[in-house]
C-alpha cells in the first residue's frame, strides 16, 4: 500500500483510522510501524484534515488505551505467560527478568525512556503489569513518553510532509 492509499484510508475513515491504527502499533500489532503512520497523520493535520492538536490527542490516546491493554495482560496473566514463554525461550529470560528490575529500580522514570525507544516502547508495558507497577504512575509516565514521540513524528509529518508526500506520493 503506497502513501497515497494510506491518505485515502484517513480521508475516508477520518480520526477513528488513526485512532484504530495507532492502537495497533501501540498493541505490537503487525500492520504500520508508527514511522509510517504518525507522520501520515501530521500530513493529513498539516493539508486540515484534522487540527494539530486533536491529531495529537488522538494518538496520544491510542497509545495509552494500547499501553494500558498490554499492562492489564502482564498483570492479569503475565507471570503464567511468562513462565510458559521461559520455558520455549529460555535464552530470553535474563534479558526480560532485566527490564523487570530496571522497572523497578528506576519505576515511572524507566517507563517514560522506554516510550521513547523503538521496540522497547511497545513492549515495556507488559513487565510494568507483571512487576504490578503503581498504576496512576504508570500511566502518567506513559502519557509523557508517548506524547514526546508522538509529537516528533507527528510533528514531522507536520512540518515536512508536503515535501515528503510530493517526493513519494
Amino acid at each position: 500500500m503506497d502513501v497515497n492509499a494510506l491518505m485515502q484510508y484517513f480521508i475516508t475513515y477520518g480520526p477513528a483510522a488513526i485512532f484504530v491504527i495507532v492502537l495497533l502499533e501501540y498493541l505490537n500489532l503487525p500492520g504500520f510501524p508508527a514511522g509510517v503512520i504518525m507522520p501520515l497523520a501530521g500530513i493529513w493535520a498539516s493539508r486540515g484534515g484534522l487540527s494539530f492538536f486533536l491529531t495529537m490527542v488522538i494518538t496520544v490516546a491510542a497509545g495509552l488505551t494500547g499501553s494500558i491493554i498490554l499492562y492489564g495482560l502482564g498483570r492479569c496473566g503475565g507471570e503464567i505467560f511468562l513462565k510458559k514463554y521461559y520455558r520455549r525461550f529460555p535464552k530470553q529470560k535474563e534479558m526480560i527478568e532485566g527490564k523487570i528490575e530496571y522497572l523497578r529500580q528506576r519505576g515511572g522514570v524507566g517507563i517514560f525512556v522506554s516510550k521513547l525507544l523503538p521496540m522497547v516502547r511497545t513492549l515495556i508495558s507488559i513487565p510494568a503489569g507483571v512487576m504490578r507497577m503503581n498504576f496512576k504512575s504508570y500511566c502518567v509516565s506513559s502519557t509523557l513518553g508517548i506524547a514526546v514521540w508522538n509529537l516528533v513524528f507527528v510533528g514531522a509529518g507536520y512540518l515536512f510532509g508536503d515535501a515528503v508526500f510530493t517526493m513519494f506520493g
